[in-house]
Order: C-alpha cells, then structure tokens, then sequence
C-alpha cells in the first residue's frame, strides 16, 4: 500500500489507486487500470487514422504538406551517439524520480528538476547530433534568425512591422516572424547581438529557457494544488501548502519527461511555453501572499504575461488560466494587478508604433493568401488530425490521466482540474478556429506543458511505468522521424 499526503490527510492508495480508510474499507475507487489502457489504445487509434487517412489524401493530391501525417516530419531512422543522454535521464528519472520527488527538500527539489527537465531535452535533441538538432535548427530560411540580418533598429522595426506582415508585399517578414507578434523576432535579434551570430547560441538559449516550463508549473501547484474548496485565508496554513507541494511533487517527473520536449528542443514555441508558465507561476505565488510583495508578484506575473502575448498570438487561448489563479484563492485582486502589468506592455508596444490588434488582422489575412499552407492545408482533415499530433506530444500517461480527471471527487481541491479544463478548452479554441491546422506538436506546447497536470490523478505505483512509456514514446519519434523542429 503506497502512502500519501493530499489536503493535509493521509490517504492510503490500493493498487489501481481508490483511496480506503485506515480500516481497509473502500470509501471510493477510482477506475480500473484497464480503462486507462483501452483510453490510450483509442488515441493511438485515433493517431493511426490520421497517419493512414493523411497518407490516402496525399496519394489523392490532397496537399495535406507534411512528410509524415500528422507530424511535420519525415521517416528516417536514425540515432546520434548524443542521444544515450536522453536515454539514461529517462531511465534515472523513471525509476528515481518519484522516490526523489517525495524526499527531496522543495527548493533543491526544483534546481534538480530542471536540470534533468534540461538534460533530457538536450538529449533528445543530441539524437539528431549536435549540429543538425541544435545548431541548424533556427538557421532555415523560414525563421527569426533570417530578421537579424536586416534589422533596421527598434523604432523603425514597431512602427512597420504590420505594414509588412502580409506576403507579396515589399520587406515582407520571413514566415515565423510574420506569423508571430514582433517579440519574438526581437528575443532572437537580442540573442545575436549579445551572443554573436549562426544558430548555436540562439538554438541553446531556447532550449534551456524551454526546458524550465515544468518547474514553473510545479511551482503553480505547489502555490495553489492545496487550497480546498471554499473560503480562503492568507496566509495559507502550513498543511494547505504541504498539500499543494505534495500534488506538484507526483507531476513534477512526468514535467521532465514530458515528450513534446522533441520540440522544445529546439522550436521557439518552446520558450513561449515557458514565458507564459512563468507569467502564470508569477501571479500564482503572488495570489497566495499578502501585501507588496504579493502585489509585486502578481504585477510581474502580468507583465510576464503580457510578453508572452507578444511572442505568440495563439497564446490569448491560455487567458482562462490566469484567471483559474483568481477562481482558486476566491480574489479578484491578483487579477487586477496582473492586468494592469500586462496592460503597462501592451502600452509600451503601442507606444514603439505596434498595435497588437492590427498585427493580428493581418496574420489572419498572410494565412489564408494564395499558396499559403493556411489556405491549402484541407480544415476537414485537421480539424481532427492536429488532435492526434497533440496526443503525440502529450503522451499514453497524459491521456490515461485526462480519463481519470472525470473521477477527481470534489473534496480535493479545485486547481489542477481547473488549470487542466483551462488548457483543453484553449486548445478546442484553437482547433475549431481553423488558425493552427498542422505543426501542432511544437505550436500547442504552452498547452501541453499544463495537460501534463493529469498525471497527478494516475496511482503513484504505477508512476513508474506510465513514465517509462512517456520516454519510449518520446525516444521512438525523435529517432524514427526527422522533425522539422
């Protein structure tokens, strides 16, 4: 019988993880291991039909444009020496990383759990080898770096940046940065101008930076997972923070392994995730703290936020999660502040020339030009097929956790739910709206990176496993498929 702390009450677990009283009596099962299995045979099902019927429609001349339905990727087996690293952090961190979790004292427990979130995202991408999986990877003629060249300062950049988002126009922005807020392009401009030029410095900056969204939603967790239903008072009780520490230290192995590091390492949408789990984690810790410097917190929180607006316009999906911190602690207040941070940067934007809204107009107008992959990609098709390059980047302990969200009883407490119902419905919001059709894997990150949370609900002795087969899956893509990211 594994032991537990949740809610400040020690619960035991049986096997397929229903909690029973110290008296051995059932006082509520969860479902069965066999329901978590025929869930993850479904999505697999569900990959393989996007994979076969992909295939069919390309065959038909259906421009579909990808190598390997529903990925953005090619067949080509393959396995750098590099790649062991990804190996043994994902056998170290499997079979250590729950017992570690539970012991370790919280501060070095987050130190550790980036530097492995960190190694094994360096190591899967050191399975393409270094030049090709992290050298070459921001160096094609589709992305940021290619702004670098031609940067022609800040003033001048903001106030024509809309002007030339749309194709087939003069000084049109290279594919990337014409689909994103002029952010983007100016963290990659600043890289080169203090690191130097090419594509190593750049590619490493967004990996590390990447790889540390998971301690950022363990620290969500840990702020808010233990505050029950009801009213709240601050500060919190000691046992109302264990709780949430506790619910964060279960997630925090399956945050490393998470396998859509095949794209944080290295994709920009990477380092999104994490600025956006960052801002998230900021207005968490300041929510649960009393006067300035829990208002401090959550102003940056906002301001962190309102940068993630300007890196990625796809990120205005996520709003729900901010506002899940308010809903948890039952206060209004950390909103407020927050909003006012993120609004100081929407101002500052618009004061350099660059109005998010009209960006926005004219990205909708670029993707569905004639011959962009907006408008040619068939909407019938991945409406349902980007679902499946999700579940690819989520993983079997994801979707067997997501099953079990539905049996989450109500006396536990309501902010991993609410954090999970808040990304899913981002993601539904992206899908129906026809703007993120294929290249999911690596543009769904910011939402992957808080799915994960499910994992909390799987039985802590089957930890081990769900985490094996979360790295085997990982591992399997990264050296089957060359990605384009």
């Amino acid at each position: 019988m594994a032991v537990t702390t949740v809610l400040g009450d020690v619960r035991s677990h049986d096997d397929d993880g229903g909690a029973v009283t110290p008296g051995g009596r059932a006082r509520r099962r969860d479902p069965r291991w066999w329901g978590d299995l025929v869930a993850v045979v479904l999505v697999a099902g569900l990959v393989a039909a996007a994979s076969l019927y992909g295939w069919s429609a390309i065959d038909e001349g259906v421009k579909i444009l990808v190598g390997w339905p529903p990925l953005l990727a090619d067949w080509l087996p393959h396995f750098s020496r590099g790649g062991t690293l990804a190996v043994v952090v994902a056998l170290l961190v499997a079979l250590a990383g729950p017992t570690v979790a539970a012991r370790l004292r919280w501060g070095p427990l987050l130190v550790v759990g980036y530097l492995a979130a960190a190694a094994w995202t360096f190591g899967l991408a050191l399975i393409d080898g270094y030049q090709a999986g992290i050298v070459d990877r921001l160096t094609t003629p589709t992305e940021y770096l290619v702004e670098v060249g031609r940067f022609p300062g800040l003033g001048p950049f903001l106030t024509t940046f809309a002007d030339r988002i749309v194709g087939m126009t003069p000084g049109t922005l290279v594919t990337h940065a014409s689909g994103h807020p002029p952010l983007a392009t100016l963290v990659y401009v600043g890289i080169a101008r203090v690191l130097g030029p090419g594509g190593e410095y750049p590619g490493l900056v967004t990996l590390l930076v990447g790889a540390s969204a998971s301690v950022a939603v363990a620290i969500t967790v840990g702020a808010l997972g233990g505050i029950r239903w009801g009213p709240v008072t601050l500060p919190l009780a000691p046992e109302t923070v264990t709780a949430g520490r506790d619910l964060a230290r279960r997630y925090l192995p399956f945050g490393v392994l998470f396998p859509g590091a095949v794209w944080v390492g290295v994709s920009a949408d990477g380092l999104f995730a994490a600025v956006f789990a960052w801002g998230v984690a900021f207005l968490a810790l300041g929510a649960v703290r009393r006067g300035l410097l829990g208002v401090a917190a959550c102003l940056l929180g906002g301001v962190v936020l309102g940068a993630a607006l300007f890196l990625s316009y796809g990120l205005t999906a996520g709003g729900l999660v901010p506002i899940v911190v308010a809903i948890v602690v039952r206060r209004w207040s950390p909103l407020i502040a927050g909003a006012i941070g993120a609004a100081a940067v929407v101002g500052l934007f618009a004061l350099g020339g660059f109005w998010w809204l009209d960006g926005y107009e004219q990205v909708k107008l670029r993707y569905y030009q004639v011959g962009e992959y907006g408008l040619l990609r068939p909407y019938t098709y991945w409406v349902w097929a980007d679902l499946a390059a999700f579940a690819l980047t989520l993983g079997p302990a994801v979707v067997a956790g997501l099953r079990r969200v539905a049996w989450w009883p109500r006396r536990v407490p309501p902010a991993v739910p609410l954090l999970i119902a808040a990304v899913l419905l981002a993601v539904a919001v992206a899908d129906l709206s026809g703007l993120s059709k294929a290249e999911v894997e690596r543009i769904w990150l910011p939402f992957g990176t808080w799915a994960v949370l499910a994992c909390v609900m799987l039985p802590p002795r089957s930890a081990r496993w769900w985490l094996l087969g979360q790295a085997v899956l990982a591992i399997a893509v990264n050296s089957l498929l060359a990605t384009v990211w």
